[in-house]
Order: structure tokens, then sequence, then C-alpha cells
């Protein structure tokens, strides 16, 4: 068995009694408190996640956006320094590689931020289809990523800058420093709360995350929350529900497939053979991954790829990938491990009183 990676906070995590457990090869934390606990609080003050497994690529040079706009999704003639942007890479058959976060740095300099499991793979697909003359590093040895999560961030980022960040826009960003080194803090947050990330040198993250840890406002929330956060957003998770078998469009996510450029697997969005729609299901009982999803006459038309109780709504929340035919269905059943689950589909996100877009100047 391979020997789990570990992040700079993996020591405080134990010492404050987190539950470990492997993650895409990393020992992460998945709970403290408990997960409805933590979800809560995110969701009503704020809440500080370890993310130091995601991966960190810088791209610099002459041409540098253009090459890139080949390789990714993201309509980078609109992406103005400062700015960061959703979307992503696909292979030639228009599957999805992975999902990421495109930071403009300056005009031909970006910040890639990729997912920990796919970091190696993702390098090396990038460089294999660049020209010469770029520069593209592998900086996630040496970065460490800190999110902030929840309506009173913005005073948790504040106390420990000691610098206001009000002015910040969503998906906005700008660099920092903090104790004599550059940091680099972005708002967007995943989980639909405001939130701010902080991306520094791994030798700051464990201070860092102490100060934020000492607010009187602030917990540290693990995994499971995260989770839970992001579902009842609808907001999807690499490997359940987007993966190379399915393309953006067929998750939803057509409405981003605006760039001009003729990037690698544009030419097979036209194909819709599923969709990824949104259920609720009444009660505690939730529907898992790999749950078959049937019409009400039996016939099975998906599967569920992300499916929990929902903290904040009380009942259980999922999403499945169906069968294009199937899509515009109003009313499914789920055959879960132990019984037939009626399932109604819903319009996304099934929490709607997020402040994540909030104006906080």
């Amino acid at each position: 068995m391979d020997t789990l990676k570990i992040t700079p906070l993996n020591s405080w995590h134990k010492a404050h009694g987190a539950k470990m457990v492997d993650f895409a090869g990393w020992e992460m934390p998945v709970q403290y408190a408990g997960i409805l606990a933590e979800h809560q609080h995110t969701r009503q003050q704020v809440s500080i996640f370890d993310i130091c497994h995601m991966g960190e690529f810088y791209l610099r040079g002459q041409g540098a956006a253009k090459a890139l706009s080949q390789v990714v999704t993201h309509n980078l003639d609109t992406l103005q320094p400062g700015k960061c942007r959703y979307g992503f890479m696909l292979n030639e058959h228009g599957g999805v590689l992975d999902d990421l976060i495109i930071y403009c740095l300056a005009q031909d300099e970006y910040m890639l931020v990729v997912n920990g499991a796919c970091e190696r793979s993702d390098f090396e697909w990038i460089k294999s289809h660049l020209p010469a003359g770029l520069s593209l590093e592998n900086a996630s040895a040496n970065v460490a990523k800190i999110d902030v999560q929840g309506p009173l961030s913005i005073h948790a980022i504040e106390a420990l800058l000691g610098k206001k960040c009000s002015h910040l826009k969503y998906f906005s960003f700008e660099r920092t420093t903090y104790f004599g080194t550059s940091v680099l803090v972005s708002r967007t947050g995943y989980t639909g709360e405001l939130g701010f990330e902080l991306y520094l040198d791994v030798s700051k993250a464990l201070e860092a995350w102490d100060k934020l840890a000492s607010l009187p406002e602030v917990k540290a929330a693990g995994l499971g929350a995260r989770d839970t956060l992001r579902l009842e957003l609808g907001y999807p998770l690499y490997g359940q529900d987007l993966d190379i078998m399915h393309t953006p469009v067929e998750a939803g996510y057509g409405f981003l497939m605006n760039s001009p450029a003729e990037f690698i697997g544009k030419g097979k969005l036209d194909v819709v053979r599923e969709k990824l729609i949104p259920l609720e299901i009444p009660g505690r009982r939730s529907a898992r991954h790999g749950d078959k999803v049937a019409l009400r006459d039996g016939t099975v038309v998906g599967v569920v790829t992300s499916g929990s109780f929902s903290p904040s709504l009380g009942h259980c929340i999922a999403l499945a990938y169906v069968d294009a035919s199937a899509a515009d269905n109003k009313e499914y059943l789920v055959q879960a491990q132990r019984s037939e689950l009626c399932a109604t589909r819903v319009e996304l996100p099934f929490y709607k009183n997020g402040t994540a877009r909030m104006k906080i100047d």
C-alpha cells in the first residue's frame, strides 16, 4: 500500500481530534465535531477548510493565453488580470479530464488550480499540448491552500491579513503579504456562502491556520461538511458527477462553453446522451452513489452520482445521470440498497439562501 501524502496541517488535525481518511491518496480530515455541526456552522458563521491537497500550476510566456485556450474550455479572451474563472479540461472525445479555476495574474500569466487527484496527469496533459517557449511550473508542493467559508468569513480574513478585503468582488483576487511572504487571496466559495481562498507558502500554512482557528467565530471543518455544502448548491465533484465519460454539456454546464477557441474536445459537445439532473427525496433516507434511477414504471434510466441528507433542507438531495430522453420527467424512483425512494426533479440550487454573492462593501 502506498504511503498517504499529508498536508502541512496534518499534525494540527490529529491534535484536535479529527477523523482522518484516505482522500485521493491524501490523509485528510473528514470531520472534527461532526458533519452536521460543521455544515451548520459554515452556513451561519465561518469555517476553515484544509485544501492543501489541490494542485497549482503557473503558466507564463508570450502567447500563453492563446496556447492555454486550446487546452481548456475557459474563455480567456474576456478574463482580465485580477479575475478568475471556473471551467474544464477535456479529452478528444469531450470527456472531462478535470474541472479547474484559472486565475489571470497578468497578460499571458496564469495560475491553474486543479484537483489533487488529477495533479500529475493534468500537468503532463497540459505540458504535452503547449508549444515550445512557454514556462509551465508545477508549484503544488510549495503552495498551501486554506479556504475560509461562511457569512462572517470577511471578518476572519481581515483579522488574519490586517487589511480590508471588502472590495474584492465575486471571482476576483489580489496579491498581498502575510508576515513578509506573498499571499494570493481570492473570493469564490465552493460552499455557496461568502468565501475566500488563501494561497500561501507551505511554511506559513500552520501559522495562518492557527491564527484563524483562534478567532471566536471560526471553527475547522472537514471533507464531510464540504461535500454536503457543495451538494446543496448542486456543484459537481470530479470523479463522481464529472468524469471522462461525460461532457460538460451533459453535466449541465453548456452555458460555460462560450470560448471562441477550438479547444480540445469542442467538436464533441453536440452529442448529449445523458443529462445530470437534481433530485429531491422526502425524508432522511439518502440515495447513494451508484444507486439506479428508474421511471415510476420501473424502467431504469440512470444512476445516482452524488447523494446525501441535506442538513439545511431536512431531506435527501441527489444528482444523477439519466438518459437524455428521460431527463424531462418530473418523477423518478431511486433503487436504493434496501428500498425504493420516490424522487422529484427540481431546479438548482437546492439551497437558495447562500451568501456567496453578497455585497460586502
